[in-house]
């Protein structure tokens, strides 16, 4: 089993749709209220966690497959905008962070750790669903996806985290859910974990083979 060893680790990198908040039910609100603007049909808040997990415009293209069956780009940009505008006005009415996610971010500040959140949701909305559940005050940087021109997987965000805070790849923990998160560590050379309850596209995150799957962030400290 793979060692998370957390005393030699400096600095902690969390994703955040999936990870540290359950944001489902706002994707899947915000997405029914753009549909309806493009006078498309409604889906379902299952469906909705099946397609979210792997960026916001893999998530229109998902929803317009399963309606449309063949996408067209210039209505799959028309979804994305609309979408973007309708959530980043209100994304954090319904969600909240999972169990176990505020006790871990305690204890890793009482411990003097850095934390990060590192998305690939833009960052003003990141910033805000922190910020409302009185969360962003744990995390001393939040990096969205539209900080760099890259996203994960591509692992331009974590080697930032590594150069900026002048740490080893050895001393930082990428926490996650998807797939990409996984991905986005592997080329940085940096340990991750995966929790169960996420979002990955519909996938099961065992397939990408992740050093260790937790139920309940709090295992990490028993």
């Amino acid at each position: 089993m793979f060692d998370v060893k957390l005393q030699d680790r400096e600095v902690f990198l969390f994703d955040l749709d999936g990870t540290l908040v359950d944001s489902a039910a706002d994707l899947y609100l915000a997405m029914n209220m753009s549909l309806n603007v493009l006078q498309l049909p409604a889906v379902s808040e299952e469906q909705v966690r099946a397609w979210i997990g792997k960026g916001t415009a893999l998530f229109c293209r998902s929803v317009l497959e399963h309606l449309t069956v063949t996408v067209d780009p210039a209505q799959h940009q028309q979804l994305l905008a609309t979408f973007l505008k309708i959530y980043n006005a209100d994304p954090c009415a319904e969600t909240r962070p999972f169990v176990g996610v505020l006790q871990f971010l305690d204890w890793a500040k009482a411990q003097g750790k850095t934390l990060v959140c590192v998305t690939n949701k833009p960052e003003q909305p990141a910033r805000t669903i922190l910020e409302t559940l009185d969360m962003l005050h744990y995390f001393d940087d939040v990096i969205g996806g539209d900080r760099f021109e890259e996203r994960k997987p591509h692992p331009r965000q974590l080697n930032h985290c590594v150069e900026h805070y002048q740490v080893s790849s050895a001393q930082v923990l990428m926490v996650g859910d998807s797939s990409n998160d996984v991905e986005a560590s592997r080329r940085a050379g940096i340990d991750c974990i995966v929790v169960s309850y996420g979002y990955n596209h519909g996938e099961n995150i065992a397939d990408c083979q992740p050093q260790l799957i937790v139920d309940d962030l709090r295992e990490l400290l028993a």
